[in-house]
């Protein structure tokens, strides 16, 4: 799985670690601060809270993985990364249109 990983994205075994790494803090510290944005709007625990808060990881993971990206040395990476998911989604106009 790891070698699949390394061929794709043509990194070296410490890079991908990095990589990996950036994804779990920063999928981590999501799901902390978005808990935290929905303490503050003190809301219950229902179906709109679990919309909320999935809206909530949406908007703010791609900021989370660059700025958590940072201190590991992979920004660069995670920037084409997040253009690309956000041309996919259709969120960001493709640079080839």
């Amino acid at each position: 799985m790891f070698g699949k990983l390394k061929q794709k994205w043509k990194v070296n075994g410490v890079r991908l670690a990095l990589i990996i790494t950036t994804f779990a803090v920063g999928g981590s510290v999501t799901g902390y601060t978005a808990k935290k944005i929905l303490n503050l709007l003190s809301i219950e625990m229902d179906w709109l809270w679990a919309i909320i808060y999935i809206l909530l990881i949406i908007i703010i993971w791609p900021l989370m993985v660059l700025l958590i990206s940072i201190p590991f040395g992979q920004f660069l990476f995670f920037r084409n990364y997040t253009r690309r998911l956000g041309e996919k989604t259709g969120l960001i106009r493709s640079k080839k249109d």
